[in-house]
């Protein structure tokens, strides 16, 4: 779509009160607009036959389900994500694509990924190509990544930030940002500036309208850069910050407003919003909406840990499990975390991850570059590049890590695995779907759920069950109907499930 055609489509979303069309990827992995595929199809080519199958379907589960953590109703919902690495910054010449990231995007898109992130090695933070945080690091090669991936219907999100910006930068202010909140690590040494800044705010808004505007993007990926209030240690105001909200433990006000200006922008152009806090938490905006997806799990010990925090809020969540915080026992266990709560864990891809953006001449690195400990030591971002660049070093031909995150070595089945999870995910949220997230009293099995067992429903014009075991122990659960597991072929229809520890199981009711 032209950008042009894009924001056309946005402006007319906007005044009909109604989502912009969004390229999806249906369950039989066909590309196309809103209209073509699932995202629409409940209402421009379900036939009677299937609104009375879905609604048959729904008035089941509400029949059965007495009790249920959430209900949710499914709509422009896009779960295949996937972070692109378009090359390391720090780097000793900017990225340019090529035919590699022609073919890597066609692999993407063969294994159902409908939504490209770049991280902030897009832009040029440190100025060393002459830009800043808010720039392309090589604009004429991001303009044909852009290109290369809506060719493929695939839609892509430019990193930014409404709080992080580099305080050596000439464009820098001090008057932005409160004294003392800042970090200086790696090669990040970021401000963190204040929403309630007007000059902060009189620089980053017109900028994040030209992002949209000069590489047309679908959106934007907001990393906050922002301590919230529950947290906040540093309570001195920053010299240039108007107080116009209330500001309490439950409320950050001018974040709040901040991210609501940014979303509204983005949606008035049809676009998708994605937005990270910290670790698990979520942005408190005292209910009004300032993202479409948000990425939680970044720097959280235990896969446990993140469902636990973030599975009841609000829709969609994207989990991200990085290393060495968490600590794999198979391939399986991020989907198993993740499923029965309406969530899917992106994919890392795109260049290969050397870590040598840890040792570029001339680039002054954070205060802690000779920090001693162990290599997987957490806060050892120096230790664990050096880890990275020496595995690559090693396998040139793969498998490859894909970001700093990536666990070394790589699992040669992650990309695999990925693809197959989410083939069985995506027809349970087709467009239109009723979901009931952890269940509590119901008849839809012969008794209560084994402790330490999890159950959702998902109706549309299927029945879909998803069962997981979280204990110790194997468990084993009857369901009242018959269903048959969607990840298995010619088995018959049952009742009778037995679920090994920290496994899941996705069941298909037969009616």
């Amino acid at each position: 779509m032209h950008r042009r055609d894009f924001f056309k489509t946005g402006v007319q979303a906007a005044m009909a009160g109604t989502a912009a069309s969004v390229p999806m990827v249906s369950s039989a992995g066909q590309t196309g607009s809103a209209e073509s595929s699932d995202a629409a199809a409940v209402l421009k080519s379900y036939t009677a036959q299937d609104h009375r199958c879905r609604l048959e379907n729904i008035g089941f589960c509400h029949s059965k389900v007495r009790t249920c953590m959430r209900k949710h109703l499914v709509t422009n919902y896009l779960p295949g994500h996937c972070t692109y690495n378009l090359g390391e910054y720090p780097c000793r010449k900017p990225w340019d694509p090529g035919e590699y990231d022609e073919q890597e995007l066609d692999r993407l898109k063969n294994n159902g990924i409908q939504l490209i992130q770049v991280m902030d090695e897009w832009n040029d933070q440190m100025g060393l190509f002459g830009g800043h945080k808010l720039t392309a690091l090589n604009p004429e090669g991001f303009r044909r990544f852009v290109a290369m991936v809506h060719k493929r219907g695939m839609k892509i999100l430019a990193y930014i930030s409404s709080g992080y910006f580099t305080r050596t930068d000439p464009h820098y202010n001090s008057a932005w940002s409160r004294p003392g909140e800042y970090f200086h690590s790696a090669y990040w040494n970021m401000a963190r500036c204040s929403p309630a800044s007007p000059e902060w705010r009189a620089y980053l808004l017109p900028n994040v309208v030209r992002i949209l505007d000069e590489f047309g993007v679908d959106g934007l990926y907001n990393d906050w850069g922002y301590v919230n209030n529950a947290r906040k240690s540093v309570h001195q105001p920053a010299k240039d910050e108007v107080v116009a909200f209330e500001e309490t433990p439950q409320h950050d006000g001018a974040m709040a407003d901040l991210a609501q200006l940014i979303y509204a922008e983005v949606k008035r152009r049809g676009g998708i919003v994605k937005f990270h806090c910290d670790r698990t938490l979520c942005p408190l905006t005292g209910g009004a909406k300032v993202y479409d997806y948000l990425w939680v799990g970044e720097g959280v010990r235990g896969l446990g840990n993140i469902r636990e925090a973030t599975k009841n809020h609000e829709p969609y969540v994207v989990p991200c499990t990085q290393f060495p915080y968490v600590k794999l026992d198979n391939d399986d266990q991020p989907y198993v975390h993740a499923i029965p709560y309406m969530q899917f864990p992106l994919l890392e891809a795109g260049r290969p991850y050397t870590g040598e953006r840890a040792m570029i001449p001339g680039v002054e690195y954070g205060p802690d570059k000779d920090k001693k400990g162990p290599v997987d030591d957490m806060t050892d971002w120096y230790r664990r590049n050096e880890a990275k660049w020496k595995y690559h070093q090693a396998h040139p031909d793969g498998p490859h890590i894909y970001s700093e995150w990536g666990p070394v070595p790589p699992s040669a089945n992650y990309r695999s695995t990925h693809a197959r999870w989410l083939k069985q995910y995506m027809p349970l949220v087709e467009n239109g779907t009723w979901v009931w997230l952890e269940i509590g009293e119901s008849d839809l099995f012969a008794g209560p759920l084994p402790k330490g067992a999890v159950a959702s429903a998902f109706a549309n014009r299927e029945v879909y069950l998803v069962l997981a075991n979280y204990g110790n122990a194997a468990a084993e659960i009857t369901t009242a109907d018959k269903f048959v597991s969607v990840d298995e072929t010619n088995v018959k229809p049952a009742k009778y499930w037995k679920l090994p520890p920290e496994s899941l199981k996705i069941l298909r009711r037969i009616a």
